[in-house]
């Protein structure tokens, strides 16, 4: 540059400066404001720092879960607190969930199988082996519902919500209260039933009804079941995954059978509504998170995983989703708390009003001896399509 068209600029400048300070003239900066205050959800909840120091580079993440089964309180907290999208896509019943994963094209970082499902995905190499270091949040949970058959050693999963598959009746809207599976097929209940839409809940069911494994993979019990299920399936006005308590609640069918959260839910509106565990023994399941193996935020994954698990977090499915809770840190939470919480109906309550309606109900907090003489699904291998053949054909009319 030119020398005195550079001792011209900078006197330039000077001269610029000295009447802009003359005249009291300040140079406009944004204010900066510090606050150590936690995010808040729109419902009013004070998000809780994480408790685990998880380094996160994404910006979004996909879940697949199954409908109205993840707390939206607890995704909010999560995206404030990390700044992270959640793409939320649902599915009804683990065929779907298996659906969209075999394909190969679906790229989800979280999905939610139930335990029978978990073998069938990891030997199709589906899933990827989780990083238990990477976990820290491992501690809170209850080690009862860890290192099960369907994953010794968690090496895939970590627990989710447990339930079990059981009768659910409107004691005011029949006569005769069924007390076993094998009762569903009394000709008073025909056009009165609600079922899951779940093939191996529903073929599961009838297995027992006829006193056999509901695993089993033997064609010609499984063949008797396919025509004794043919009977009963005239006499189902609704079959509903997604929200089976709703006809309950409307009176638009009087039993049938359904999820615990959602029988927990329906008997606290109507207290009529009463959840019976049959003779032949409840179908027990565990839903657990997995990570597939093209996940394409891993990282994002593994902060969910431990940010949701924090007790002051996983409190929420108490209020959203009551169903039997592994996280033995979010029922200590809630025990006792009285901090005043609110639920999707705009309906305050405390916590420990929660953690108290959740250990003293039966549907919830089952016994041992409901649970010992419950029936696990599992993995049945091959003979999978023999039940997917089932169902198309007596579900479907294939």
């Amino acid at each position: 540059m030119n020398q005195n068209k550079l001792l011209k600029g900078l006197r330039l400048f000077t001269l610029i400066h000295l009447i802009l300070t003359a005249c009291g003239a300040k140079t406009a900066m944004p204010e900066v404001i510090k606050t150590d205050a936690p995010p808040i959800t729109s419902n009013g909840y004070a998000c809780p720092a994480p408790e685990f120091d998880v380094e996160v580079q994404s910006t979004e993440m996909n879940l697949l879960v199954w409908t109205d089964y993840v707390s939206s309180e607890m995704i909010e907290c999560f995206e404030l607190v990390y700044d992270v999208k959640i793409n939320r896509d649902g599915y009804s019943r683990d065929d779907g969930l298996y659906d969209r994963i075999s394909g190969g094209g679906a790229m989800y970082d979280l999905i939610l199988p139930t335990d029978y499902m978990i073998g069938r995905l990891t030997g199709l190499g589906l899933l990827q082996e989780i990083d238990h270091a990477q976990l820290p949040v491992l501690k809170n949970f209850n080690p009862n519902y860890l290192d099960f058959e369907f994953d010794p050693g968690n090496r895939y999963t970590l627990p989710y919500l447990i339930g079990t598959n059981i009768i659910v009746v409107n004691t005011a809207a029949v006569q005769t209260i069924p007390q076993a599976w094998a009762d569903l097929w009394n000709p008073q209940y025909a056009g009165r039933i609600v079922l899951l839409d779940d093939s191996r809940a529903v073929i599961g069911m009838t297995l027992l009804a006829l006193g056999y494994d509901p695993n089993t993979t033997d064609p010609a019990l499984l063949e008797e079941a396919k025509l004794k299920l043919a009977v009963l399936i005239p006499a189902i006005k609704i079959f509903d995954s997604d929200s089976p308590k709703t006809a309950l609640l409307a009176q638009e069918v009087a039993l049938g059978m359904t999820w615990t959260g959602e029988a927990f839910l329906a008997h606290q509106k109507n207290p009529q509504i009463e959840y019976i565990f049959p003779a032949e023994g409840a179908i027990l399941w565990q839903d657990n998170w997995a990570i597939p193996k093209n996940a394409p935020h891993v990282d994002a994954a593994y902060a969910w995983l431990n940010y949701i698990n924090q007790g002051n977090v996983f409190w929420m499915t108490l209020r959203d989703v009551p169903y039997t809770n592994p996280n033995q840190a979010a029922l200590e939470f809630a025990k006792g708390n009285q901090m005043q919480v609110k639920g999707s109906d705009g309906m305050v309550t405390t916590l420990s009003r929660l953690y108290d309606a959740y250990i003293q109900s039966p549907i919830s907090n089952v016994s041992l001896t409901h649970i010992r003489t419950g029936h696990r699904l599992g993995d049945v291998g091959a003979a999978v399509s023999i039940y997917d053949a089932i169902w198309n054909e007596i579900r479907n009319g294939n």
